[in-house]
Order: structure tokens, then sequence, then C-alpha cells
């Protein structure tokens, strides 16, 4: 007897509403349980009404049969389609070999001279017989171990032989001063920041599709000029001190930093002090072999009577200076993502700046 037409589109009008609810385990049964229902022939009238292979509805009459319970897995261990790898094994050491000309010994890689990005990656592929997405690289890569890195600056080059003397001594000096209640500060000038409509590295919230809208150059502002921030870092006190010069970056203006500093907030705080350690870089306008730095730093000296000792720590290491990371980086923060349009704009921004502990 010939199966009924209209109970087999009946059946696919169910499956076309079910479809996108069930996984492809269920679609095979669901087909395979209309098929039976509709006896012999019914294979052939479900495939023709939902557009589904026979194979796979017959496939689904099987499985609707054996395993009536629930099962946790849509497909066999193993099943669906192999991947690119399984089905291509060179291309595996071909990529390896594109992201590591070195360690296999090919100086001569098409993407040597050229970035190592996962569209440049598949397209070297393609050309070498390996057609592949940029998608399926980098899982390819994420699977190989690989990731994006950047430059690790590790590298020092040769230690001078009294490198550790000199920190230790500089610890000393440190520990000494402050173990005796005698102030304690680090210095340095910030990187100069141009004043005006220019973008600021970093992100802040505002409404979806609202940048804040900046100058496409840097050029400075002839009228705004630059911002040279000179800080102070307490490390008793865990406080700074930054005063913003417009100019130049000299050994007078930092020294008279320090001297607003000691007016303003240093006195106060140590009232018995007789010595003042002051930790320093050795270069900019506070360098070791800057004359012009001795020169204004005796006269404060003199101004205040204070005996003042300064420890400079040696080339390449100041990043160990307290203030570039206690201090420094803290404005960085905190004015990220914001146009410096003004030099009273700065100010208020490092005014402003603060972290969990002071």
């Amino acid at each position: 007897m010939a199966v009924s037409e209209q109970l087999a589109e009946s059946a696919g009008e169910r499956y076309a509403v079910l479809r996108p609810h069930l996984d492809e385990r269920q679609r095979r049964m669901l087909l395979g349980v209309e098929a039976a229902g509709l006896g012999r022939g019914g294979i052939k009238a479900i495939a023709a009404a939902t557009g589904v292979h026979p194979d796979t509805i017959a496939r689904g009459v099987r499985e609707a049969e054996g395993n009536p319970e629930p099962q946790a897995r849509v497909r066999v261990p193993g099943g669906g389609r192999k991947s690119l790898a399984a089905t291509d094994p060179d291309l595996v050491s071909e990529l390896k070999t594109l992201v590591d000309p070195g360690m296999r010994g090919d100086p001569v890689s098409p993407l040597v001279w050229t970035t190592r990005s996962t569209r440049n990656l598949a397209a070297a592929l393609s050309d070498l017989g390996h057609p592949v997405s940029d998608r399926t690289v980098a899982r390819m890569l994420h699977e190989m171990g690989f990731s994006l890195q950047s430059n690790a600056k590790v590298t020092e080059g040769a230690q001078h032989e009294d490198r550790d003397a000199q920190f230790t001594y500089l610890a000393g000096q440190v520990g000494e001063h402050m173990g005796a209640g005698q102030p304690v500060i680090s210095v340095d000038t910030k990187k100069k920041e141009l004043v005006g409509d220019f973008k600021n590295a970093g992100r802040q919230y505002r409404p979806a599709g609202q940048p804040e809208r900046v100058n496409v150059h840097d050029f400075m502002d002839k009228d705004l000029g630059k911002a040279i921030p000179y800080g102070i870092y307490d490390l008793s006190g865990n406080t700074g001190w930054v005063t913003v010069g417009t100019d130049h970056d000299t050994s007078a203006f930092a020294v008279a930093t320090l001297r607003t500093w000691w007016k303003s907030v240093g006195q106060a705080r140590y009232p018995r002090a007789g010595r003042l350690l002051v930790c320093a870089d050795s270069g900019g306008s506070n360098g070791s072999r800057i004359r012009a730095w001795k020169i204004e730093l005796a006269k404060l000296a003199k101004e205040t009577g204070l005996d003042i000792t300064v420890c400079h720590l040696p080339p390449g290491t100041s990043k160990w200076n307290k203030i570039e990371h206690r201090l420094f980086s803290q404005i960085t923060r905190n004015w990220a993502g914001q146009p410096l349009r003004t030099h009273q704009i700065i100010v208020d921004l490092i005014g402003k700046t603060t972290t969990a502990t002071g």
C-alpha cells in the first residue's frame, strides 16, 4: 500500500518546527520514528518531505529501535568530520616551519621578513598546498602551545661586579635614615606629555559609539606646549608630590621641586630632621654627572640646614626606583584614555591619583 503523501508532509512540518531545538542525534531519531510509523516506503517518503538523505533516516530508524534510553553523547567517540591535522599529516610540520624558521633550520621561510599573523600563516600554508583558514591556524597554534607574546625585556648584558654591593649599600642607607626618623625620598622626571587634543593611551567607559575625539596627528601645539612632571615619592609617608613644568627638564627645576616639597610638606612632617636622603637614577636633570644638579642641591642644603645625601641607582636599573611603580605608574593608570587638554587638567588628574594603600 502506498504511503500517504499527506502523512509524510505532516511529518515534514513537525520536523521543521522541532529541528532548531534538537541536536544531531535527536533529529535522526525523530525522522526514524516518523518513517517507521509510515511503514513500507516511509524512509523514502520522509526523505522527500524533509530533504534529508535516506541513509540518515535509515540510521535514525536503527538508533530509535536499538537505543531506547537517552544517551549523553550526540556522536559516538571519534565520530564527526576528521581534523585537518588527521587528513593532512604534513600540515602541522609545515606550520611549525613557518612559525619558527630558526628552530627548524629554514632561513628562507616566506614569513621571516613579515608579520606572523594567522592570516599570513594561512595564506602561506595555502601557497604550500595546504588550504586552511586563519581561524584553524589560530586553533592549531594554541594546541601546539603557541600564544601571542610581546618582547620580554630581560637581557641585561654583562653584570658589573659591584652591582650587588651597590644595591646593598643603597638599601643600607635607606634603612639607616628611615630607622633614625629622617626623610627618604625617591625622585625622577616622568615622561613628557603633549598638552592639547592628543590621543592618550588607554580606555575609559563612555556611551557606545561616542569616543573622545582628538587630533589625528601628534604635532606639539605651540601655544599649549608640553608638560614635564617632576615627582617626589616619600617612602616613609607613602605620599607623592609632583610639580608640572612647561619648558625644559633642568636641574634647577628639579631642585626647585625639592625645595617646594620641603617647605610645603616635608618640614612639617619631619620637624626634627637633620638629614635628607634622595634616591635618584643616573640620568636626566638629576643625573650623577650633572654639575648643575650638585650645585643646586648645595644651595638647598645651605638654605635648609639639612645634610643632603644622594644615592644614584646604577645605569640601567631605574625601574627599581620606588617612584616609578609607586607614583608614576599610578598616575598613568589614572589618566589613561583621558586627553590632556590643559595643564590644569594634568594637575587635577595627578592630584586625584591614589592607591588602596595611600
